[in-house]
């Protein structure tokens, strides 16, 4: 008779909370960005450095574990242990808490973004070591029932995560104009982050002091990759190349006349409210034109040099993994994981989805205040923020269903069922934080065409994302043609769309690396770093054609996912693997 391992439901429950903070924390930063817009007196690129230290730590943190690992031949997570692992990342992460705490106390915005950088470290290493935790906590057949619970609570953190920051940042859920958040208190971010600090730790003393988890170590040998590891370090020391001079840039003399005309320009303008006499008008007028004529001259000037840079360093992380893959394909020795198209091509694509993802939600606040989308203040975009995440969890939710052992009636009805209740789950928790949602009512319509969606891709990964990179293509040309409701519900598609992707990216770019599965899944989680370049990228598009056009780069993310999803198939069939029948997302 077979025995069956029996999960640890405490230690799964306690591992669940880890999987809530990354949520959590990552969609309250679309809080934050609008905000520290407004209160530190930012452009909407400066704004987006709130994603770029937060995503580009996982990079950071993923690569010094896998150069680490080369360097001691054997992997650092798996040597220390899973349960060890988590522990030092929340640790970590708490340092960064408290780093946040200082920061905002100081009213130094660069603070902050070091801060939310370490808290991400952090979560680069409890990530790594999260997932294969969640499949030793019990029968590691229902593995995948336990990762898919702990992904749904991780998108019920996404969703509530907005509302709580919101309600730190502005202390209440009616409007705040732009102009009151630059004389807010943050002392309700101090305790927000005091309190998230707090349950780092405790989270952490709770796997100390629990005797029943398993360690998770292993001592196996992973093979040198020294050409995969040249070509990240050499990607990442072209992505400091490229992006030093855009931050140089606005401490250059050329952007400090920029803010001295701005100055001029409102002390004129002014003037010209207050003056009675005609002839004075007259010449205040002319000279505010001419200033306005030369800071938009000047302002062109510095703003495609840091574009011109911005691409520079997409195209470092772009060009350094295509370069890899023709490369590879000459002489596999040394390339490790890397020797694989499928994987190569995956982690592109993983890069971008975590860069529209990420673009969408960070982005909208400031689309959102735009007339043509209703003008809302910073105070008042909480739940459209929480929607679009909240896209994720209804999406994710509908998506676990196929991770049990169901009937094809069963499995039917609560693929149309669980989408219901995760949207009424988030209206109800907007509606209980005092917002307006009645605005919200009507996109339950794009819901239900996701369902329609989930039926179309029979479960089958590689028309998963074909669907679902088709359906947020079609979201975002929607959202680009017209403005309003009917725009701001095709953006909040957007999350819909994204929802699915995930493990369908991951999936099909491990198959077949036998072997190098655990490595090739390493690099996949380094290329969360595209949350932390195409935010900025779009922000900064953003501040020279304007926000709405600026959704043009989360377009280009969803149409490259669709040439993965037709080319990996093709990749797949070479090598004799029949991608339909072998895996499901």
């Amino acid at each position: 008779m077979e025995m069956h391992q029996k999960t640890n439901y405490p230690a799964l429950y306690t591992l669940i909370v880890v999987f809530f903070f990354w949520g959590f924390i990552a969609a309250g930063n679309n809080i934050f960005i609008p905000f520290c817009k407004e209160y530190f007196h930012l452009d909407q690129f400066q704004s987006q450095l709130i994603d770029f230290s937060f995503y580009t730590a996982y990079y950071l943190g993923a690569l010094v574990l896998f150069a680490f690992g080369m360097l001691r031949g054997k992997d650092l997570v798996t040597s220390w242990g899973y349960k060890r692992s988590i522990i030092y990342g929340l640790i970590f992460s708490a340092i960064g808490a408290g780093a946040m705490i200082l920061a905002v106390e100081a009213d130094i915005y660069i603070g902050m973004l070091v801060g939310l950088f370490i808290v991400a470290l952090g979560f680069s290493l409890q990530q790594t070591a999260a997932n294969p935790f969640a499949i030793l906590l019990g029968d590691p057949k229902s593995g995948d029932s336990r990762v898919n619970l702990a992904g749904g609570i991780n998108s019920l953190g996404t969703t509530i995560g907005p509302l709580i920051v919101s309600f730190a940042l502005f202390g209440t859920a009616a409007a705040v104009t732009d102009n009151q958040i630059k004389n807010l208190s943050m002392d309700k971010v101090v305790l927000l982050y005091t309190c998230v600090g707090l349950l780092f730790i405790g989270v952490a003393t709770l796997f100390y002091l629990s005797k029943k988890l398993p360690e998770g170590k292993s001592v196996e040998t992973i093979e040198k990759s020294t050409k995969a590891l040249k070509t990240l370090i050499v990607i990442t020391l072209l992505l400091f190349v490229c992006l030093a001079p855009v931050f140089q840039s606005y401490r250059s003399e050329d952007n400090k006349k920029i803010n001295e005309m701005e100055l001029v320009l409102e002390k004129r303008e002014k003037e010209l409210q207050t003056t009675t006499d005609f002839s004075a008008k007259g010449t205040i007028n002319q000279e505010i034109q001419q200033l306005q004529s030369d800071k938009n001259t000047l302002k062109a000037k510095i703003e495609n040099k840091r574009i011109m840079w911005l691409a520079g360093a997409l195209f470092s992380v772009i060009g350094g993994l295509v370069f890899a893959y023709f490369q590879s394909k000459k002489n596999k020795e040394g390339w490790g994981a890397m020797r694989y198209p499928q994987l190569i091509l995956g982690m592109i694509a993983l890069f971008t989805y975590v860069g529209v993802e990420v673009a969408i939600g960070s982005n909208l606040g400031e689309l959102l205040k735009s007339k043509q989308f209703g003008g809302l203040h910073a105070s008042e975009i909480a739940p459209y923020i929480s929607m679009y995440w909240g896209s994720m969890m209804i999406g994710r939710w509908a998506g676990a269903v196929s991770a049990f052992q169901l009937t094809r009636q069963k499995r039917m009805f609560l693929i149309i069922l669980m989408p219901i209740i995760a949207f009424s789950i988030i209206m109800m928790a907007n509606a209980l934080a005092g917002y307006e949602v009645t605005n919200l009512y009507y996109y339950f319509i794009c819901v239900v065409l996701q369902i329609a969606a989930f039926f179309m891709s029979k479960n089958k990964p590689v028309r998963t994302l074909l669907i679902f990179s088709l359906f947020g293509i079609t979201a975002l040309l929607v959202g680009l043609n017209t403005t309003g409701m009917v725009a701001i519900y095709a953006f909040l598609a957007g999350g819909l769309a994204c929802s699915i992707m995930w493990p369908a990216i991951f999936n099909l770019s491990l198959l077949g690396l036998g072997k190098y599965t655990a490595q090739g899944s390493a690099f996949l989680v380094m290329m969360i770093l595209g949350g932390g370049i195409i935010p900025p990228i779009q922000g900064k598009l953003a501040d020279i054609i304007g926000i709405h056009c600026s959704y043009l780069v989360s377009l280009a993310c969803f149409v490259y996912i669709l040439f993965f999803a037709v080319i990996v198939k093709r990749i797949l069939k070479k090598q004799q693997i029949d991608v339909e029948s072998t895996v499901s997302n």
